[in-house]
C-alpha cells in the first residue's frame, strides 16, 4: 500500500469529521475561494475523485469524460457549475456521504495500483505515486478554504510533506507553465515540520534560500496564501520570482490571492 495513498485517507477522514461539525446555514456561505461554499468545495472534490475512478479505468474509459470537459471549459463554464449540476440532488449530508464512500475506494484503488503505473488525465499521464499526491494535495489545500470560513483552528501533521515535496517538484513547472524562463537553479528550502523535524531539498546555501515552517509553505505553493501573509524567510531573486507565483497543482497560470485576502473569517 502507497504511504501516501494511507495519508490521503487519512485527510479525507479529518476533512469529513470537521465538515460535520459546520452549522446548517455555513454550507451556503461564501469562503475566501472564488465564492465558492463548503458545498461547493465537497461537490468539486467529489467531482475530480469520480473522474480519478475513470482515470484508474484506462484511457478508453476516461477519453470520454475528458472530452466532455474540455468541451465545457472551452463554452466557458466554471469547475463549481460542473459540480452542481452533476449533484444537483444532493443536499449536504448526502454530498458528504458520498464523496466520503467515493474518495475511500479511491484511496484503495490508488494504493494497491503498481507505482509505476500511469494513469491518463487532463494534461500529461501521470504516476500512481504523483496522481495520489495530487488527489491528497487538493483534498488538504480545498479543505483550508472551509477552516478559514469559519474560523477553525486546524492541526496539522507531518502528511503535509506530501504537499511540500510537490510544491519543491514544481519549482521549474510554475515557471514553464507561464511561459517564462526558468531563471536559474531551484533554491534551497529548508522547513520545519508540524513535529518539529527539519526537512530539506536541493543545495544547501544562503544567496538562495527559502526557510521557515511547512505548513506556510504548503499554503504558498497552493495559493492558499499570499506569501506576504506568512512568515516565511525568502533570501534572493530567484526565490522570491518563484513565491511571487508558485503553483504546484495542474492547470492554467494562476495568480496568488492577493495579500491579507486570506486566512480565518471572524
Amino acid at each position: 500500500m502507497l504511504q501516501v495513498s494511507l495519508d490521503f485517507r487519512e485527510e479525507v477522514d479529518e476533512f469529513h469529521g470537521f465538515l460535520q461539525t459546520l452549522k446548517p446555514e455555513d454550507w451556503k456561505r461564501e469562503t475566501g475561494f472564488m465564492h465558492w461554499t463548503p458545498w461547493d468545495v465537497v461537490g468539486h472534490l467529489h467531482y475530480y475523485d469520480c473522474v480519478s475512478m475513470l482515470a484508474l479505468e484506462g484511457e478508453e474509459a476516461f477519453a470520454p469524460e475528458r472530452n466532455a470537459l474540455f468541451a465545457a471549459i472551452g463554452a466557458g463554464r466554471t469547475n463549481r457549475e460542473l459540480a452542481r449540476e452533476r449533484f444537483a440532488d444532493l443536499d449536504a449530508a448526502g454530498l458528504l456521504g458520498q464523496w466520503r464512500g467515493t474518495a475511500h475506494a479511491l484511496t484503495e484503488a490508488l494504493g494497491q495500483s503498481d507505482p509505476k503505473r500511469r494513469l491518463p488525465w487532463f494534461g500529461p499521464d501521470m504516476g500512481v505515486q504523483m496522481f495520489t499526491t495530487a488527489r491528497y494535495m487538493e483534498t488538504w489545500a480545498h479543505g483550508q478554504e472551509v477552516y478559514d470560513l469559519v474560523g477553525a483552528p486546524r492541526s496539522h501533521t507531518d502528511r503535509i510533506k506530501n504537499i511540500a515535496t510537490i510544491g519543491v517538484k514544481t519549482f521549474g513547472w510554475t515557471f514553464v507553465n507561464r511561459k517564462l524562463e526558468i531563471p536559474g537553479p531551484p533554491p534551497y528550502v529548508r522547513l520545519v515540520a508540524p513535529s518539529g523535524a527539519t526537512w530539506e531539498w536541493n543545495e544547501p546555501g544562503e544567496t538562495e534560500c527559502i526557510r521557515g515552517d511547512a505548513v506556510d509553505f504548503c499554503y504558498v505553493v497552493t495559493q492558499g496564501r499570499n506569501i506576504a501573509d506568512t512568515a516565511l524567510e525568502v533570501t534572493g531573486p530567484i526565490a522570491t520570482q518563484w513565491m511571487a507565483i508558485a503553483q504546484c497543482f495542474a492547470g492554467r497560470p494562476a495568480d496568488p490571492p492577493k495579500p491579507g485576502t486570506r486566512g480565518p473569517q471572524t
